[in-house]
C-alpha cells in the first residue's frame, strides 16, 4: 500500500510506547492520526506532542474491551476525516496472574482477553467494513508478541494465550480479505526482537474495577526497572529495542503489504524452528523444558 499525505491512520494504545511511536511515524509520512487510549492524561499529552510537531490529530479516550466505545471511535474517525486507511489494533495489557494456570483468577483471563483479543476483534468489526466500502487501499496491523505469538511463554500464560489468538485472528482476516479480492491488507506485528520499554509492564494501573483481582497478590507488581535488575542479577543479558524501530518496521511492512512483521532475531528464529520441528516430528515440546524446571 502506498502511504500518501492526507490519508488517515487509527492507532489504539496510542498514548505511549509502540502505539505512540507508530502514530508519530505515520504523522511523519503526512497522515492524519486518530489516537485512542484508555489513559486520558497520557492521551492528551501524546496528542499535544504530535500537534506541536505539525501533525493533524484527533484523540479519543477508548477502552477497546468495550465494543460500544470502539464503534464510537470508528464513528468519530469517519465523522472527522471521512475515511480510514490504516488501522493499528495495538492496545494490550498483561494480566497480573500468579502461580500455575489452575491457580489463576478468572478475572485475570477475562481482562486480558477483553483488551488483547476482543479489542482486536472489535477494531476489525468497527473499521474493516467501512474500509472495504470506501474502496481505497488500506491496511490493518494487529499487535501480537513473540511471547505467545511465536512460542508459548508458560510463565506468562494468560498474556501468551491472548497473543497467540491475535496471530490466528489475523491469519483468518488475511484469508477473508483475499477471498473478497479486497484492496485492504493485513499484518501481524511482533515487536522486538528484544525487550521494549513500554507501559505494558505496569498495565495493572489501568485495570478496570469490573475485572478487579479477587484476592491479594502474593508478591508486589514489579516495575520494568525491577524486572531488568532481577534479570541482570540472574546473569541474563538484557537488551532493548527502541519503539521507533518497531514503528519503522510497521511502516515498511504496510508499504510492502507484508503479513509477518517479524524482525530477525536469533532467539525468535530459534523458537520458530524448535516449535516447528517438534510439531513435524510429532515430538514432545522440549523447547519448554527450561520452564518446567522453574
Amino acid at each position: 500500500m502506498e502511504l500518501r499525505v492526507g490519508q488517515v491512520a487509527v492507532v489504539t494504545g496510542a498514548a505511549s510506547g509502540i502505539g505512540f511511536a507508530m502514530a508519530r511515524r505515520f504523522a511523519a509520512e503526512g497522515l492524519k492520526v486518530v489516537l485512542a487510549d484508555v489513559e486520558e492524561a497520557a492521551l492528551e499529552k501524546a496528542a499535544a506532542d504530535l500537534r506541536a510537531e505539525g501533525a493533524e490529530v484527533h484523540a479519543r479516550v477508548v477502552d477497546v474491551g468495550v465494543r460500544e466505545q470502539v464503534l464510537e471511535l470508528a464513528e468519530a474517525a469517519y465523522g472527522t476525516y471521512g475515511a480510514v486507511h490504516v488501522l493499528c489494533n495495538n492496545a494490550g495489557v498483561g494480566s497480573g496472574a500468579e502461580g500455575r494456570m489452575w491457580e489463576h483468577e478468572p478475572n485475570d483471563w477475562q481482562w486480558a482477553f477483553a483488551v488483547n483479543v476482543w479489542g482486536v476483534f472489535h477494531g476489525i468489526q468497527a473499521f474493516v467494513p467501512r474500509m472495504l466500502a470506501g474502496g481505497e487501499p488500506g491496511h490493518v496491523v494487529n499487535t501480537s508478541s513473540g511471547d505467545g505469538g511465536i512460542a508459548p511463554l508458560p510463565t506468562a500464560s494468560v498474556y501468551a494465550v491472548t497473543k497467540a489468538a491475535v496471530v490466528t485472528m489475523t491469519e483468518s482476516l488475511y484469508a477473508h480479505l483475499k477471498a473478497e479480492h479486497a484492496r485492504v491488507g493485513a499484518s501481524v506485528l511482533f515487536p522486538g526482537p528484544h525487550m521494549l520499554r513500554t507501559g505494558l509492564w505496569e498495565s495493572h494501573r489501568n485495570r478496570p474495577a469490573r475485572y478487579a483481582k479477587q484476592k491479594p497478590r502474593r508478591t508486589p507488581y514489579r516495575t520494568l526497572g525491577q524486572w531488568e535488575a532481577a534479570m541482570r542479577e540472574a546473569g541474563r543479558e538484557v537488551r532493548f529495542t527502541p519503539v521507533e524501530e518497531v514503528a519503522e518496521l510497521v511502516v515498511d511492512g504496510v508499504r510492502a503489504d507484508r503479513f509477518w512483521l517479524l524482525p530477525a532475531g536469533e532467539h525468535s528464529d530459534a523458537q520458530i524452528r524448535a516449535r516447528s520441528r517438534s510439531m513435524l516430528d510429532r515430538a514432545n515440546p522440549s523447547y519448554l523444558e527450561h520452564f518446567i524446571l522453574d
